[in-house]
């Protein structure tokens, strides 16, 4: 496994134990103990890896041109699905895919797509496996041709996490005037599985805005984190 992929999967060690706690039953049982103490955006969910995932991820500020082109292609294959179901499935898409290299990933050909395809660890939907593969290429031509990609995504929220403060999940949107804004902007651009919505949830992940709600213990951290970004 690459750094990056090894990076990318760090915080799913850090809540692992030496027996491997999302498969003991006590260990799992404690875990779920200490993560569900607090007030979260959700209440209720009693999945280990999806509270360490609002813990220490969602919402934090992330940069690199490559950090957010491999956020994106997964927020692409969540199109339809719930987070969790990806979430599980990031180690195996890591490894998969190269670790979301855009360079090894755009010279991706029939037999390798296939491959892909027979993996029952990622979404074998043959769409979005596509659409991995020429979105690489899309990121790999807009470098050439645009410069940083970092740069181009921040810059629909002016280059700093918007702060909101919702009180209800109900409160929050599915889609914004900058996830439009970013959608059509990508889509001119050849990229695929990038619409409003899937822009809009990718811009929560990524920190580009704050929507833990105000009850939530990480909606001060994350805005802290933000302020000295």
């Amino acid at each position: 496994m690459t750094h990056f992929a090894r990076r990318l999967t760090r915080d799913v060690s850090c809540v692992t134990l030496s027996c491997n706690a999302f498969r003991c039953s006590t260990c799992n049982a404690l875990l779920r103990a200490i993560l569900t103490a607090v007030k979260r955006c959700w209440a209720g969910d009693d999945d280990p890896l999806m509270l360490a995932y609002h813990d220490r991820e969602w919402g934090v500020p992330l940069h690199g041109d490559r950090e957010l082109f491999a956020k994106l292609v997964l927020d692409g294959f969540q199109a339809g699905l719930s987070w969790a179901v990806i979430l599980h499935k990031r180690a195996r898409f890591l490894e998969a895919f190269d670790g979301f290299d855009p360079e090894r990933m755009a010279r991706y050909q029939a037999p390798k797509l296939a491959q892909l395809l027979r993996d029952p660890g990622i979404v074998r939907n043959r769409q979005k496996v596509r659409a991995a593969v020429s979105n690489a290429r899309a990121f790999l031509e807009f470098r050439e041709r645009e410069g940083s990609f970092d740069a181009f995504l921040w810059g629909f929220v002016g280059h700093a996490p918007k702060q909101y403060r919702r009180r209800s999940l109900r409160d929050l949107p599915a889609r914004s005037r900058e996830s439009d804004r970013m959608s059509a902007a990508l889509t001119q651009r050849g990229f695929r599985f990038v619409g409003p919505t899937i822009c809009y949830a990718f811009m929560q992940a990524v920190g580009m805005v704050n929507d833990h709600l105000v009850t939530c213990f990480r909606h001060a951290e994350v805005r802290r984190l933000a302020a000295h970004g």
